[in-house]
């Protein structure tokens, strides 16, 4: 969530004509060949230092690549592994500060998360406080995120944030959230595998809510009978990008300049919301920050929590 011989032998040739004088043979014997020889080991020294610098500049590229694959794996080490490990542990800390919060009847929300409450009311909630709990079925059942206050890094590193200028669980408007896609928890890593139709549940101290996400299901059921892949992806897409009767899509992609995505109505900042919306955002594609991956869902339906019991969206759940 990347840089850039071939060698000749000379030939000596004495033009001086046959000397059949042995002493002259032997006086150029003892006068050429000890040049000569000296010469071809000149050469073949030069040749040497070359060949030696061009292994010792191979050489040293080759250490400066090895250093920097293993700090560049260290780093992604970090990323992935080691910032997960940070995260899931305040993430622990978030979800049971929650937790005792509420078994002693307090809400961070004070009831402001009831139904068709006007747009606009607020909570003022301390950045980095959980105030509720995010449940993704499609993402395992096992998937459960205490959503935080605020959007900051350090709040991120808590669990999925809360847009401070959107809307509480159930207003009217859009309930906004951020989530890393990769390193940091992660809580919205397969945020690209949610289709039309899937649940989403949110878990206040008073309510549950289970939103869907938008976008054509039937057209989405009837893009997996499309043999061919490419054209089984493309309608797919299709699918989740339908804009509904308020010009919101299911899924969209956008520069992280956009912010309009996360106004009461999704795309349209003047239009007056008539409906609760959930939107989640994440960083696209994974490993870049380069783009933004968004997900918008409407509120279904609400229900009051009683006691342990859990919505049917949930496995086991029976409200």
């Amino acid at each position: 969530m990347t840089g850039k011989h071939h060698v000749d032998a000379d030939v000596d040739v004495d033009d001086r004509g046959p000397d059949t004088s042995g002493s002259a043979i032997r006086s150029l014997g003892a006068r050429d060949r000890p040049d000569s020889g000296g010469r071809a080991r000149g050469r073949a020294d030069s040749g040497g230092r070359a060949d030696s610098g061009g292994l010792a500049l191979a050489r040293g590229l080759g250490e400066v690549l090895l250093t920097c694959g293993v700090v560049l794996l260290l780093f992604i080490g970090y990323e992935v592994w080691v910032s997960n490990l940070f995260a899931d542990r305040k993430q622990a800390q978030a979800r049971e500060q929650l937790t005792t919060a509420w078994q002693r009847g307090q809400d961070p929300l004070k009831g402001e998360d009831r139904m068709n409450l006007p747009i606009g009311k607020q909570v003022v909630l301390p950045a980095g406080q959980g105030f509720a709990n995010l449940y993704i079925p499609a993402f395992g059942k096992d998937f459960a995120r205490t959503v935080v206050q605020g959007t900051s890094d350090r709040d991120l590193d808590a669990g999925p944030g809360h847009y401070v200028s959107s809307q509480l669980p159930g207003q009217l408007g859009n309930f906004a959230l951020a989530g890393h896609r990769v390193g940091k928890g992660q809580p919205f890593l397969n945020l690209d595998k949610l289709r039309p139709g899937d649940k989403i549940v949110v878990q206040t101290a008073a309510n549950w809510y289970v939103y869907a996400v938008l976008g054509s299901r039937p057209a989405y059921l009837a893009a997996g009978g499309i043999a061919d892949p490419a054209k089984r992806e493309a309608a797919e897409v299709a699918a989740l990008a339908a804009l509904d009767s308020q010009g919101v899509r299911g899924r969209e992609i956008v520069s992280p300049e956009a912010v309009h995505v996360i106004a009461p109505v999704p795309n349209h900042p003047l239009a007056t919301p008539a409906r609760a919306l959930l939107t989640l955002t994440t960083c696209h594609p994974k490993y870049s920050a380069d783009q933004r991956l968004i997900v918008h869902a409407q509120l279904s339906r609400a229900a009051p929590r009683s006691g342990s019991s859990l919505p049917r969206e949930l496995p086991g759940g029976t409200i």
